[in-house]
């Protein structure tokens, strides 16, 4: 090899290097981007607290009793302000780190997340009364066949869901403690 070759290939990675670099500086300006242009958007938040002052959310619910089986805080804080307030809270399972409860609260009926646990199939749908709130329960089974159970009902303006990969009779419990 001659000294021409070897300097056109240190060139050639040193311009590899120099384009992987910028490619990845602006994947992370985009990612960060519509965040600081658009305050608001849905983003991850690093507690409950953080999340209600960035965003200006009066009203966050949480489960007043806790299974020990769960870990707290919130293993995952997704929230937004825009285009409607929205809170998603996804809790782990101590032992193995298994999401398995999944919490939100929008001020739209319509508010689907993309939350980590799926039903594969709802076997019942009852309506359920809730401590003098008007629920609905789904239960079946999740997607990965462990028992599912969901509860969805409108707290005011909100439309809080519980999914828990368990049965119906746990989030029950921590539906009926839910409070802000």
């Amino acid at each position: 090899m001659t000294v021409r070759h070897v300097t056109k290939q240190a060139l050639q990675i040193l311009s590899f290097a120099v384009t992987l670099a910028v490619v990845v500086g602006l994947l992370k300006v985009l990612n960060w981007a519509p965040g600081a242009l658009e305050p608001g958007l849905m983003s991850r938040y690093p507690s409950v607290e953080a999340a209600a002052s960035r965003l200006g959310i009066r009203q966050i619910y949480v489960p007043a009793y806790f299974p020990e089986s769960l870990g707290w805080p919130p293993a995952e804080i997704l929230a937004q302000s825009k285009p409607y307030q929205a809170v998603v809270m996804e809790f782990v399972r101590a032992g193995d780190g298994q999401t398995v409860l999944v919490i939100s609260q929008a001020a739209s009926p319509h508010f689907e997340p993309d939350v980590a646990i799926r039903f594969h199939t709802i076997s019942e749908t009852v309506p359920l009364d809730l401590s003098g709130r008007k629920a609905r329960l789904d239960a079946g089974v999740c997607e990965d066949r462990s028992a599912c159970s969901r509860i969805q009902w409108d707290e005011g303006q909100l439309r809080i869901v519980l999914t828990m990969k368990a049965p119906s009779v746990e989030l029950i419990r921590i539906a009926e403690s839910m409070h802000h």
